[in-house]
């Protein structure tokens, strides 16, 4: 699974976000590191949705991987009709509000 190779390491995403939600990651650290680490180094966004894209984000960022805000930051510089870029502000700003609620302080703040 996380070993066996795949189309693209992106690819591998689901599947770390998943055991790690079935809380069996502690099992699969080696293997987790490893494929971040590919995903990290690798630079092929041109095909992600915007969910690929948060995922990629929020697990590299978990992970402690120097990932830049970009896309948040972005979002705050759109103009009208630029329906990516509302539709990333509405995601993300949906998903840090509810994060921030299950945080400890002083990642809630």
């Amino acid at each position: 699974m996380l070993v066996a190779p795949m189309d693209t390491s992106i690819r591998k995403l689901p599947l770390i976000y998943a055991v790690q939600r079935l809380g069996v990651n502690y099992h699969f650290e080696k293997e987790i590191e490893d494929a971040l680490e590919a995903i990290y180094h690798e630079n092929n966004e041109a095909d992600n949705d915007l969910h690929t894209t948060s995922l990629r984000f929020r697990l590299l960022r978990e992970h402690d991987f120097d990932v830049p805000c970009e896309l948040y930051e972005a979002s705050y510089m759109r103009v009208h009709g630029e329906d990516i870029l509302d539709e990333a502000i509405s995601f993300t700003t949906t998903h840090l509000t509810l994060a921030a609620a299950t945080l400890d302080y002083p990642l809630s703040e």
